[in-house]
């Protein structure tokens, strides 16, 4: 079981540097979309020794509101933004990575004189969980666009998501729904904004947005 939950834990860092490197839109909605489809994979491998009904349901929705949900009304609100398809970084893509692997490093580092409450069940869980919710930190500041930005807040809850799971194998049932509505309020919210900046500034450009001055 600790090799396939190391294989999902690898992958999903791999995600987290394909969405730091890559310069299509739709090709990091879909990196989130595989994200949230290995934190699903990830639930029931964990609990694999003690299934339940609930548990089962439960990383069910996870990985279809997360791998398929979000990303399908991201992809609706790129459409409807009638933005551009290319990721338009602050920062370098060769940088980006550069800074990725710094962070992976940094998160070992830190997975390895952390002190948790209880021993996970990989070693590799608490770097994961720590390099995923620093890649969609500099997702966040270090992109143009507000849909991009959106995908950064969404890797940043998987990390803290993959991290909740480090220290608690099997969460309460109303901490893993309260995580669910967050997310989906937050990216929903999130959608709308995008879509009424687009509408009104005919761009989602988030640095233009701040040369805006008021006017009487």
């Amino acid at each position: 079981m600790n090799q396939v939950i190391d294989s999902i834990l690898i992958l999903l860092t791999l995600t987290g540097f394909v969405l730091l490197g890559s310069s299509r839109l739709a090709a990091c909605i879909k990196a989130v979309g595989i994200q949230g489809a290995l934190l699903g994979l990830l639930a029931l491998v964990v609990q694999s020794g003690d299934l339940s009904i609930t548990g089962v349901v439960l990383a069910l929705i996870g990985a279809t509101v997360k791998g398929i949900l979000l990303p399908v009304l991201l992809f609706r609100a790129m459409r409807e933004a009638d933005t551009t398809r290319e990721v338009e970084p602050l920062i370098s893509f060769n940088l980006s990575v550069l800074a990725g692997a710094l962070e992976l490093a940094m998160s070992l580092w830190i997975g390895r004189h952390l002190r948790l409450p209880a021993d996970p069940v990989s070693s590799f869980f608490v770097p994961a969980a720590i390099f995923t919710i620093l890649a969609g930190l500099l997702v966040i500041v270090s992109r143009r666009k507000a849909i991009t930005q959106v995908i950064g807040y969404l890797m940043l809850e998987n990390g803290v998501y993959v991290f909740g799971t480090a220290v608690a194998l099997r969460m309460p049932v109303l901490v893993e729904l309260g995580i669910l509505l967050d997310v989906f309020v937050g990216v929903f919210v999130m959608g709308i904004a995008v879509f009424h900046i687009s509408r009104q500034f005919d761009h989602i450009d988030s640095l233009r947005l701040a040369s805006l001055n008021d006017r009487v």
